[in-house]
């Protein structure tokens, strides 16, 4: 029957490209990581022998020395600071080129465990992974301009907090005084308002800059294609991204605009420079590449300002460093007038799914403050909204199931005239108003909706550590029970099982709870179909939900949540319309099995 083929063959092609996908991102994309991983310890292993035994290496054509490596502690202390202290924030602002330098984020921690350290989003310079931001004047030969060498006093405050501004002054003997005024609100959003007085006796020409640096990627970051971590910024009225890999490739661009912002984004943190609205700038992403690390760095350059003597100027930069939180980013975008803000989340090229679908995540977890609860409800919301077409198709299926045998009879009768047979089936459908091509449509209809959770599960912070009930605790990782140890009820862990420990631990054997819960209920709504009529498509689809409950198990815990409940309710649904047309189904079985009672239908 080519109708019947039809659809198998798109289930089939549907169902190839969803393992693909998963293989790419959770065998491929992982393999990748370990390597670069691995690469980059041996490469720090190497720097330490070399250290040690004062071998210096030649650096490569083009490249500059880069800083030695301290501990972070030691890089700290090697300027006097001022602390930060708000209900978000910790941290110091070095003295010495007053930068923001040293940054954690109080309400964010590492791991799900309450005592972990918090999440550290800034750090020094001379540390491994310095990442910071500064601020000055750039203008042709002007000697003694502030730079990241020069030592600012502090004339007003000593803790930097909401309502309490740090105010920074410094000389350059040459006429100018630059005065440096701190702000901060009780979020993520600095306020740095930079004034330069001319009290020589000539005229000078100055250009504000802003800069943010981070010299030298973690491990952990830029290499996932799903998750955009990297140079971001909105600049011509136009975002702009550049992967971390592709920025060290190619370089990033230098670009015009009035306003916007730029930036360096990792997957739930952001670190970015908003010049005025109304400024007209430059701006840069560009790679220095050097000895220690290779420096990333996003920038850019204001306008010029002729300051006659007597006179002074002032620029008002804002520096956001935090959590990429959705409505705060729309907050900012409202009060300061900060355009796409929430751009930075990596909505993706199907943005109109991804965000349409965390509102109705939001909306949902603002109403019951649990975002499982919120996914379960999500689940409903997109089985009310397809229901018409999900009862078509299934009341197409649970019809051809319950004229199998009258199929299989015309398929034995008109065995030696396929012509004859199709034109048979075709009469036998017709009559009884059924249409095999519906039976494809739930799961094409899925697709978006999987692919959608899935990024929003993955880039937004809202799902990060985000509890449901019991063991599951962070819906955006993976199932953090396995079946290798029976859950967690034997004293072991199978990552250290000699030879195939590393195995067991593999993403690929990571067979949670959830996992196997997903893989039953999708024998049950696939038992729940008609046959096949090829005995190789009887036993692929029989396998798939052996395979796909594999897959599946490394995914976010959160959308086995997800897939789970929708095979609940699809099978719910089944169920439901099959025991109106009085046919035949496993649940029904299982439960006459379960009884020693023979199975009622109707």
């Amino acid at each position: 029957m080519q109708e019947n083929n039809n659809r198998n063959t798109i289930i089939f092609v549907v169902s190839a490209v969803l393992i693909l996908i998963a293989y790419q991102f959770f065998v491929l994309d992982p393999a990748a990581k370990k390597r670069s991983a691995e690469m980059a310890r041996q490469k720090a292993a190497a720097a330490e022998v070399q250290a040690a035994s004062g071998v210096v290496t030649p650096a490569a054509p083009g490249a500059k020395p880069g800083p030695v490596v301290i501990s972070r502690q030691e890089a700290a202390a090697a300027s006097a600071r001022a602390p930060i202290a708000t209900p978000a924030l910790s941290g110091s602002i070095s003295l010495r080129g007053a930068r923001i330098d040293d940054l954690f984020l109080k309400n964010y921690r590492t791991t799900v465990s309450k005592d972990s350290p918090p999440v550290e989003l800034l750090r020094p310079e001379g540390a491994q992974h310095a990442f910071f931001a500064e601020f000055g004047w750039t203008g042709a030969n002007l000697p003694g301009l502030p730079n990241a060498e020069t030592v600012w006093q502090v004339v007003e405050g000593s803790t930097l907090a909401p309502g309490q501004p740090l105010v920074l002054r410094t000389a350059n003997g040459e006429g100018l005084t630059f005065t440096r005024k701190i702000e901060i609100d009780d979020k993520f959003m600095f306020t740095v308002t930079d004034t330069v007085a001319n009290t020589g006796t000539g005229t000078v020409t100055l250009a504000p800059y802003a800069s943010v640096q981070r010299q030298g990627v973690p491990a952990d970051l830029g290499r996932t294609h799903i998750v955009h971590e990297g140079a971001i910024g909105w600049l011509g009225d136009e975002l702009r991204q550049v992967k971390y890999a592709k920025w060290l490739k190619e370089g990033g661009p230098s670009l015009s605009s009035v306003g916007g912002w730029t930036g360096i984004t990792d997957k739930y943190w952001l670190t970015a420079l908003i010049p005025d609205q109304n400024e007209h700038i430059q701006s840069q992403y560009r790679v220095t590449r050097s000895l220690a690390a290779d420096i990333y760095e996003a920038n850019y350059v204001g306008r010029p300002h002729i300051i006659p003597a007597g006179k002074q100027v002032t620029e008002v930069t804002r520096l956001f460093a935090g959590a990429k939180t959705v409505p705060l980013l729309k907050e900012y975008e409202t009060k300061l007038g900060v355009p796409h803000l929430d751009m930075a989340v990596d909505w993706g090229n199907f943005w109109f799914i991804t965000r349409p679908m965390f509102m109705l995540l939001d909306f949902f977890f603002q109403k019951v403050g649990n975002f499982g609860i919120a996914i379960l409800l999500l689940t409903v919301t997109v089985k009310l909204i397809f229901f018409p077409l999900a009862n078509k198709s299934y009341e197409s299926l649970t019809k051809m199931k319950k004229v199998q045998p009258q199929v299989e009879a015309l398929r034995a009768k008109f065995k030696e005239d396929p012509a004859k047979q199709q034109q048979e089936l075709m009469a036998l459908y017709q009559k009884e108003k059924i249409n095999p091509l519906t039976g494809c449509l739930p799961m094409l209809v899925q697709i978006p909706v999987f692919y959608g959770l899935y990024k929003v599960l993955t880039v937004t912070i809202e799902m990060r550590h985000a509890p449901f009930f019991g063991w599951i605790q962070d819906l955006s990782s993976k199932d953090p029970l396995t079946v290798w140890n029976l859950f967690g009820l034997l004293p072991y862990n199978p990552a250290t099982v000699p030879v195939i420990g590393s195995i067991l631990n593999s993403d690929l054997l990571h067979l949670g709870p959830m996992a196997l819960l997903y893989g039953v209920t999708m024998y049950l709504s696939t038992a729940m179909n008609p046959p096949q009529p090829d005995p190789i498509q009887q036993k692929i689809f029989q396998f798939m939900p052996v395979m796909f409950t594999f897959i599946m198990a490394p995914f976010a815990v959160g959308l086995l949540i997800y897939w789970t409940w929708s095979n609940v309710l699809t099978i719910l649904q089944q169920y439901v319309i099959m025991r109106r047309f009085k046919v035949d189904n496993p649940i029904d079985q299982i439960i006459a099995r379960l009884t020693g009672k023979p199975k009622e239908v109707g």
